[in-house]
């Protein structure tokens, strides 16, 4: 087949349909344990993205949190709201601008996002590895680091 014919065409559109169906799997397996904790704690995915960001970064005003988390300020305002009757977050006046409140974590919720969600997120991936021989092992690894630098910018 020539470099740009027909045929190596639609083999590579074919080929790229496949794998992002299987990455979109993969990430969905991933996050799986995530959802489920998440639904125990009747949390939302943006309600954990807010606390994420709140534990990576405490004492962070609305603003700059809502950016962070890429949603609007009156909606990151509400789940903040929520969050701090529920006893998971709370404002305290900025130190250098008392108009402006900053927002930390509880400790329970900075315990959780630091340690439970990497524990969680780590664990498909070990009983995957877990099942896998040394070879498939080694193979996966340097499949997905192959694609990560293909992916990346030059």
């Amino acid at each position: 087949m020539k470099a740009n014919s027909p045929e190596r065409e639609s083999e590579l559109l074919r080929l790229a349909e496949q794998l992002d169906h299987d990455l979109r799997s993969i990430r969905r397996a991933l996050r799986k344990p995530l959802e489920v904790e998440t639904a125990k704690g009747e949390l939302t995915l943006p309600q954990t993205a807010v606390m994420r960001e709140v534990v990576r970064t405490e004492g962070i005003n609305l603003r700059d949190l809502s950016r962070a988390v890429s949603l609007a300020h009156s909606t990151v305002s509400g789940i903040v709201d929520r969050l701090e009757k529920r006893g998971m977050i709370e404002r305290r006046p900025d130190q250098k601008d008392g108009r402006v409140s900053c927002i930390f974590p509880s400790s329970p919720v900075r315990e959780f996002i630091r340690n439970r969600i990497p524990e969680l997120n780590r664990t498909p991936l070990l009983d995957a590895l877990a099942r896998a021989n040394k070879s498939e092992r080694l193979a996966i690894a340097a499949a997905l680091r192959r694609l990560r630098e293909l992916l990346e910018p030059e």
